[in-house]
C-alpha cells in the first residue's frame, strides 16, 4: 500500500496543543501544526543569522564558517552583535526549532494514540545541546564556555576542551558514556543481523519467525530479550549514552577543574593496598 495511502486513515483532527485547527494540516506528506510553523521560523531565522555572520568576516567556505560565543568577559550578559551577540541570538533560534520540532512530535503522536516515546527520547538529545550551550556556560559563569558553531572550529574546541583537562577519556562519566555508545551499536547490529537472516533465507528455504529468532539467542548466550524487550533495550542504552555523555561535559569545569587521571588517586589510596 502506497504510504500516501496508508496515511490517510490517519489524518484526523484534533491533537493539537496550540492553535486548535488553524495550523492542523498537511503539506504532503508532513502535517505542519503551531509548531510546524515555528520550527520553520527559527530554523530559517538561525541559519540566515549564521550565512550572514560569517559574511560579515568575509567567509564563505563552509568548512571555515566559525560564529563564536560571547568573550569570557560578558559573562553571562548580552553581548554585542560581532562579538558572541550573534552566537546567542543562533542559539537562542536552535533552542527553539529543537523544542518546537519535539513538541510537533507530541502533537503527531497524540494524533496516531501513541506514546510519547520519539519525542522523549528526542527530547534527551535537546537536553545534551542544552547543556552544552546553556547549563554549563551559567554553571561557570560565563556564555564564551559554550562551543562555536561551524564545523572546524567545533572540533577544535571540543580537541581543546579535551586537552583541557588532560586525558578527558578518564573521566568515569565519558567512560560510561563512550560504553553505552558501543553497546548500543552491537544490540541493534545483533538485531538488525538478525532480523535479515531471518527474512532473507536462501533461495529454496522458509522465512524464519521470532521464535527461530528467539531460539538463536537461547542457544548462544542462553535468554533471549524478544522482539519487544530488543527495542526496549535498544532505546533505553541509546538514551542513556546521551545522558551520560552530557553528564561527563557538565561535570568537567563547573565540578572538576583538574586533570581527569588525578580523579583516578582514590583508588590508588585504597586501604586494601596497604
Amino acid at each position: 500500500m502506497a504510504m500516501l495511502n496508508f496515511e490517510k486513515k490517519y489524518r484526523v483532527r484534533g491533537g493539537t496543543l496550540i492553535g486548535g485547527d488553524l495550523f492542523d494540516f498537511w503539506v504532503g506528506p508532513f502535517y505542519v501544526g503551531f509548531f510546524g510553523v515555528t520550527t520553520v521560523f527559527f530554523t530559517f531565522l538561525g541559519t540566515a543569522m549564521i550565512f550572514w555572520g560569517t559574511s560579515q568576516v568575509g567567509v564563505f567556505n563552509p568548512w571555515q564558517i566559525n560564529i563564536a560565543p560571547p568573550d569570557l568577559k560578558y559573562g553571562l550578559g548580552p553581548a554585542p552583535m560581532m562579538e558572541g551577540g550573534l552566537w546567542q541570538i543562533i542559539t537562542i533560534c536552535a533552542l527553539g526549532a529543537f523544542g518546537s520540532w519535539a513538541l510537533r512530535e507530541v502533537e503527531i503522536s497524540r494524533k496516531l494514540g501513541m506514546g510519547l516515546h520519539v519525542p522523549l527520547a528526542f527530547s534527551m538529545a535537546i537536553f545534551a545541546y542544552f547543556t552544552l550551550v546553556v547549563i554549563r556556560p551559567v554553571l561557570m559563569g560565563a556564555w564564551g564556555h559554550g562551543f562555536p558553531y561551524g564545523i572546524l572550529s567545533h572540533l577544535d574546541w571540543v580537541s581543546n576542551t579535551g586537552y583541557q583537562y588532560l586525558h578527558f577519556h578518564y573521566n568515569p562519566a565519558h567512560m560510561i558514556a563512550v560504553t553505552l555508545f558501543f553497546t548500543t551499536t552491537l544490540a541493534l547490529a545483533l538485531h538488525g543481523a538478525l532480523v535479515l537472516s531471518s527474512t532473507n533465507p536462501a533461495a529454496g528455504q522458509t522465512v524464519r519467525t521470532p521464535e527461530h529468532e528467539d531460539t538463536f539467542f537461547r542457544d548462544i548466550i542462553g535468554y533471549s530479550v524478544g522482539t519487544l524487550g530488543i527495542h526496549r533495550l535498544g532505546l533505553f542504552l541509546a538514551l542513556a549514552a546521551v545522558f551520560w555523555s552530557a553528564v561527563c561535559i557538565v561535570i568537567s569545569g563547573p565540578f572538576w577543574t583538574k586533570g581527569w587521571p588525578e580523579w583516578w588517586t582514590w583508588w590508588l589510596n585504597l586501604p586494601i593496598w596497604g
